[in-house]
């Protein structure tokens, strides 16, 4: 063998996974294998910090560049602010991290093929190892997989310095004030510094089709709309994450490569509602590292059966996703979040967690519905 256990895909989950192992389990062999140029792209992982346990927070505490202690929404009927611990992980946090343990890491190198213990790359070259995980992203194979229904939430972020402070004192992180288009629009809003903030451009749409110059100038017109000026523009990224709605999760895992153990948004393993995948990530890299052994059939019962169960447990969010999507119309998707956030701050809390309690489920869905009576009606009945 080459290494105890290859990660296929230098991305968040797979990124974790390693962190973990390199401190709980130094002496494994690992090696990361990354198509692209650098390990963990160019992203922002944003989380709350109620989501994952006080020990969690602790160990990924070095990837995170930003914290805050609150965050705000904005709506047209109401605007607010919650006390809630809000964090920011970065790409270049996790990838240096990543080059400070003894894990071998490979960029710029396709996979062609892999096995659950061998990954052969495109250049002909077979690296073996005693397991494989493939952490590769949704791809476009799982991603328009039947066996799930998936919606998308598509953005465009540009980061900035301004040329006076922008005056936030925490995240933004849906202002849903400004005109919808393509299903729900709102803008998100991480204030880096006195000066830099990043500013995303955000839609839960029914197809994944994003048209960069569109969102790009629809970023500028709000930063001008804030009052801000732009004095440099420090970079952008871009993504289309999933929303689930609904599908069946084993044959989800059937439809993958026989006997390959898979991780995050590959299993998943996201919050069907917000797109968030750090802390589910974080768990995996905490189950991974705490298995007595990394042989690929272990992997693949204990990974399959924590996919599954999670799915299981997210029934009700993915039940609200229809109600968002199949109830609403696209221009008026806004009201369901708008009547979500004036519900109590402990029940929105629980609810970005994933521990929603039978009486914040009944209590998200007692009153008159923000939808359409009728069609609000024939979802439940489907459901």
């Amino acid at each position: 063998m080459d290494f105890d256990l290859i990660l296929a895909g230098g991305g968040l989950a797979n990124g974790l996974i390693a962190l973990r192992l390199a401190k709980l389990r130094p002496e494994l062999r690992v090696a990361i294998v990354e198509a692209g140029a650098s390990i963990g792209g160019n992203h922002t992982w944003s989380s709350f910090e109620a989501d994952i346990t006080p020990e969690q927070v602790a160990w990924t505490a070095p990837l995170m560049a930003h914290r805050w202690d609150r965050y705000s929404i904005r709506f047209p009927a109401h605007s607010r602010t919650l006390v809630s611990g809000y964090r920011s992980a970065t790409s270049e946090r996790v990838a240096d991290a990543i080059a400070a343990t003894p894990a071998t890491v490979l960029t710029s190198s396709s996979i062609a093929a892999l096995t659950p213990t061998s990954v052969t790359l495109s250049d002909g070259r077979v690296l073996t190892a005693g397991a494989v995980i493939d952490g590769r992203g949704q791809g476009a194979q799982r991603g328009a997989t039947p066996a799930l229904d998936l919606r998308s939430q598509k953005f465009l972020g540009i980061e900035v310095e301004l040329t006076a402070p922008h005056g936030l004192d925490g995240p933004v992180i849906m202002d849903a004030t400004v005109p919808q288009h393509d299903g729900y629009r709102f803008v998100y809003t991480l204030p880096f510094g006195p000066k830099t903030v990043l500013v995303e451009d955000t839609y839960y749409s029914d197809g994944a089709d994003l048209a960069p110059d569109i969102l790009r100038s629809r970023v500028f017109d709000y930063i001008a709309a804030q009052g801000w000026t732009v004095a440099r523009v420090l970079r952008e990224e871009v993504g289309v994450l999933p929303i689930a709605l609904d599908g069946n999760i084993g044959a989800f895992w059937d439809s993958g490569d026989a006997g390959v153990p898979v991780v995050g948004l590959r299993a998943a393993l996201f919050n069907p509602i917000t797109g968030y995948s750090f802390p589910d990530a974080v768990r995996v890299a905490d189950l991974v590292a705490g298995l007595p052994e990394l042989t690929p059939g272990a992997l693949y019962a204990a990974l399959r059966h924590h996919s599954e169960s999670t799915w299981g447990a997210r029934k009700f969010y993915r039940f609200l996703n229809r109600m968002l999507f199949d109830a609403a119309e696209p221009a008026e998707r806004y009201r369901v979040l708008q009547r979500f956030y004036r519900l109590d701050a402990a029940l929105v809390r629980r609810f970005y967690a994933g521990r929603s309690t039978t009486w914040d489920m009944l209590r998200t869905l007692i009153g008159r519905p923000p939808v359409p009576l009728g069609r609000a009606l024939g979802v439940l009945l489907k459901s």
